[in-house]
Order: C-alpha cells, then structure tokens, then sequence
C-alpha cells in the first residue's frame, strides 16, 4: 500500500475514535454506492451523519476542508440519498467534515458540523 493510503486510513480511524468518544454511533465506514464512497456514516441525537475524513500531514498547501470540493460534495450528497433509500432511514442528514492533522508525532482532529448542505449547483 503506499504511504497516502496508509496515512488516510490512519486518519479515517482516528475520526472514528474520536466520534466515538463524542455519543456518535458508527453506522458504516467506507460505504459504497457505485463508485462514489462515504468515509464515515454514523448517527447522534437523530439525525445521520455523513463523514468526509480529511488527513493532511501538513497546511502548508491547503487546509484539508478546501479538499471537499463541490463535486466532491455531490458525490457525497448522491450516495448519502443511496444510503437512506437502501436502508430506509427517516432521520435527518447532515453533512460533516473531520480533519486530521499531523504534526510530529502528534494529531489535531477538526470536527466541522453542518459543513455543506445538498444544495449543490
């Protein structure tokens, strides 16, 4: 595997410890719909939460949230809509990005609630 694949997967299971740590029950991790993929699917306080996980090991280029782009956006919005149809959910969805920053040794989670809506042009 390279070393950006192992270090987003790194960062993918520390947004799940950490949602853990906050009440989130994890639903799913890498769910897929056709080829568009969901980091984190989880719920809290009813409503279901779409996680996009953003690992970075530096800022110095871009903040990792510039990295969920509005066509990322829609990927995310497409199969959030498989997801509840597929499973039947009634609760509401919210759109959520974690960051996952290393710096030496160590790693600052960003959990930014509400970070999009589906209304995507």
């Amino acid at each position: 595997m390279s070393e950006n694949y192992d270090f987003g997967k790194k960062g993918e299971e520390i947004a799940q410890t950490f949602l853990k740590q906050k009440g989130y029950s994890i639903l799913a991790t890498n769910w897929h719909h056709r080829h568009k993929e969901v980091d984190i699917i989880a719920e809290k306080d009813n409503s279901l939460i779409i996680v996009e996980v953003k690992s970075r090991s530096n800022t110095i280029h871009e903040l990792p949230q510039d990295a969920v782009t509005k066509k990322k956006q829609r990927f995310l919005i497409e199969a959030a809509n498989a997801y509840v149809e597929k499973n039947d959910v009634d609760l509401e969805v919210q759109f959520d990005i974690i960051t996952v920053v290393k710096h030496n040794d160590k790693y600052k989670v960003r959990h930014i609630k509400d970070a999009f809506y589906p209304i995507v042009k």
